[in-house]
């Protein structure tokens, strides 16, 4: 019987800068339970992060959130309800990334 590898988790990593907070707050308030029903899980976000190597300092915030498996990341993101809101967020918001970033895999 051959050992099956379970999924790993990914982190979903955003920068971006709010333009029209009032519009990112729509936005946030259809996120979350979109997060949830896909479970997803929420880290953190920050508006001032600390850049101590890179060209250029991120502008703007940054958020983590994090799918049990790259196949809940990318039914989230192709969902159509959260394609949809997300139209929010574009008018909101200038992103400058939104990237998965994959999890280790479990160590036996």
């Amino acid at each position: 019987m051959e050992d099956t590898i379970p999924p790993v988790p990914v982190y979903m990593v955003a920068s971006l800068i709010i333009q029209d907070a009032a519009e990112y707050r729509n936005y946030e308030n259809g996120f979350f339970p979109l997060l949830k029903r896909h479970s997803g899980e929420f880290i953190t976000f920050d508006d001032k992060p600390l850049t101590f190597e890179g060209a250029a300092p991120r502008l703007g915030r940054v958020v983590i959130f994090k799918f049990p498996s790259e196949a809940h990341a990318t039914h989230w993101y192709a969902d159509p309800e959260y394609q949809a809101l997300s139209l929010q967020r574009r008018a909101a918001t200038d992103l400058e990334f939104l990237t998965m970033v994959h999890g280790l895999p479990p160590r036996f």
